[in-house]
């Protein structure tokens, strides 16, 4: 997606500075870089300041990605200009590239899920088993989702793992957004076909708020939250705040035990949502066995 939207050969190698979505939070990579200095011979400047390419000669040629969008620091905003400048004033060539924000973060998705995917950020994987698949769980989740999915088509899915809550929702059609901070069981989703790469991703959900403005989707999902208990809520709590506050209007989490589903629904209603716990018991006690399904109050 990035050398489609950078109109770049496919021969072409382009790279980002860092090596994660969490990483261009914080940008160490790219201080120490515009820091030393960057030996550029053209450019490619990317619309509505969503970050620059620089092409490079050595060690090896290739483009070189910045972006310091979704961070609170700016290095990159604050010395582009004089680095564009600096390239015109020598006669080199500088394009401009107008991209769509959100397809520009659907590409840098693609691009850390595939070098995850292809081990590229790992020195060997010690997952020797492929992803935890279960049918039943699947096909129970899309029942339940059929009765009591929230209205909307655009989604975000955090806890995704390897992707079975992923597979209820692509089959309803929907298309959404996958997040998990476990690195091995999302890449082990997008091996198995379960996940798809421009659309999954590794990050801690407490950070969501880097990447989305609050309300982005019309609903979040969260299949399995938890396990919750009164030692860990802290994180949990900061975990839910974060990700329900990027629905419009709906959110629905599945966990395990009733108490759970209570805790998390004394929460919502302190932040502002009106919801309905659901026994979603079987005999087989596993996955899924109870819902908190609410919609936001104003």
């Amino acid at each position: 997606m990035l050398h489609e939207l950078l109109g770049l050969r496919a021969e072409e190698e382009i790279f980002l500075a860092e090596e994660s979505l969490e990483d261009l939070t914080a940008l160490s990579v790219t201080f120490e870089m515009l820091y030393s200095g960057i030996d550029t011979d053209r450019a490619i400047e990317i619309s509505g300041d969503l970050g620059v390419a620089l092409h490079l000669a050595e060690p090896m040629e290739f483009w070189l990605l910045l972006t310091d969008r979704y961070s609170e620091e700016k290095p990159l905003s604050s010395c582009r200009q004089e680095i564009l400048d600096g390239l015109r004033s020598e006669k080199m060539e500088v394009e401009r590239k107008g991209v769509p924000e959100d397809k520009f973060l659907e590409a840098l998705v693609e691009y850390f899920s595939k070098a995850l995917s292809g081990e590229l950020l790992c020195e060997n994987c010690g997952v020797k088993e492929g992803p935890l698949y279960v049918e039943d769980r699947i096909i129970r989740l899309e029942s339940f989702l059929k009765e009591n999915m929230p209205p909307g088509r655009n989604v975000l899915e955090i806890g995704c793992g390897s992707g079975m809550g992923t597979q209820a929702l692509l089959s309803l059609g929907l298309d959404p957004w996958s997040m998990d901070r476990d690195r091995c069981d999302l890449c082990q989703g997008l091996k198995g076909g379960f996940l798809k790469a421009e659309r999954s991703f590794v990050l801690d959900a407490r950070l969501l708020g880097s990447l989305f403005p609050q309300k982005s989707f019309d609903a979040v999902l969260g299949f399995m939250v938890g396990m919750i208990d009164d030692v860990n809520w802290g994180i949990w709590e900061e975990v839910l705040r974060a990700s329900s506050s990027l629905a419009r209007d709906s959110v629905l989490y599945t966990l395990y035990t009733r108490k759970e589903a209570e805790i998390v629904a004394k929460a919502h209603k302190e932040w502002g949502w009106y919801g309905k716990i659901i026994d979603n018991r079987d005999s087989k006690g596993i996955y899924d066995q109870w819902a908190y399904v609410a919609s936001r109050v104003s």
